[in-house]
């Protein structure tokens, strides 16, 4: 690897970070899109990756996408992998900024300009050629109507994400690119600090790491709009307040909610104000 990796003195705030990827990505091309809705009810309830950006080219054959460009997209997903005590392991989370860059193509030439692109980025945000890797196969494989090749690219130990070439089946010349990775974790590899200081700040003693996964990600919910219902959506929503620990929420919710929501509001505009989100969180704790 050459000289070791030595994390930046400074490191940037949310904000920051996110301006300097959508500076680095506009330059290479690549514009800011509009985040897609996080409800999603498709053939899935809840946006779980911004790669369904690309439906209508990919699974219904179409000539159009969703967005195109630089999509910082908040994602709920529940499969972050777990330790023997079902505790999320450090890295992942049920909800974070999926930072990806996707677009049609017109041929492989243009996927390896992407990935190039990418390299561009990351070093403007600091990390070097020589602590970075990539690797995979150039294996299809397939899923239901698309198909597509997948390479991953790590930060020395740490595998950062992904850049997929995709193509329809039925419609092989209808190609497309995602490349992809989280925000946090991108922020984690370049900072090497203790995962749930660099997620939680100031709140990241206050309670168990699933209570403050749990607030982050009700706060993401509710503040789309999302309430808690039997079932559907929201029976995510009363799902995920549902494992909040009552005794660590003694004295409520709202400095938290506070915290995440301003978090959340850097990605795209929230329906719900704030105080409201951390009301309803609390209505369904039991008392």
């Amino acid at each position: 690897m050459g000289t070791p990796y030595r994390p930046p003195r400074r490191s940037p705030s949310w904000s920051e970070l996110v301006d300097d990827l959508e500076h680095a990505f506009a330059g290479i091309g690549a514009p800011r899109a509009a985040c897609l809705p996080l409800r999603w009810g498709r053939e899935t309830e809840l946006t779980i990756s911004a790669i369904q950006a690309l439906d209508p080219l990919l699974k219904d054959g179409e000539q159009r996408t969703y967005r195109s460009g630089f999509l910082p997209q908040p994602v709920v997903r529940f499969t972050g992998q777990r330790d023997s005590t079902g505790l999320l392991r450090d890295g992942f989370l049920t909800s974070f900024v999926n930072v990806s860059r996707i677009q049609p193509i017109q041929d492989l030439a243009e996927y390896g300009t992407i990935l190039d692109g990418w390299l561009t980025v990351l070093s403007r945000l600091g990390f070097h050629a020589r602590h970075l890797s990539i690797h995979g196969t150039i294996t299809p494989w397939r899923r239901r109507q698309v198909e597509g090749i997948t390479l991953r690219f790590s930060h020395l130990d740490l595998t950062l994400g992904d850049i997929v070439l995709l193509w329809n089946t039925d419609h092989p010349d209808r190609l497309a690119v995602d490349l992809g990775t989280g925000l946090e974790r991108l922020a984690w590899a370049r900072t090497r600090g203790p995962w749930r200081d660099l997620v939680y700040g100031r709140f990241a003693q206050s309670a168990p790491p699933a209570t403050l996964d749990a607030i982050r990600t009700a706060a993401l919910l509710l503040g789309h709009g999302v309430g808690p219902t039997a079932r559907g959506a929201g029976g995510i929503t009363r799902r995920v307040i549902g494992t909040i620990a009552p005794e660590a929420t003694r004295l409520g919710v709202s400095a938290m909610v506070r915290e995440m929501f301003a978090y959340w509001a850097l990605f795209s505009e929230l329906r719900v104000p704030w105080p409201m989100v951390a009301r309803l969180i609390e209505s369904e704790l039991p008392e």
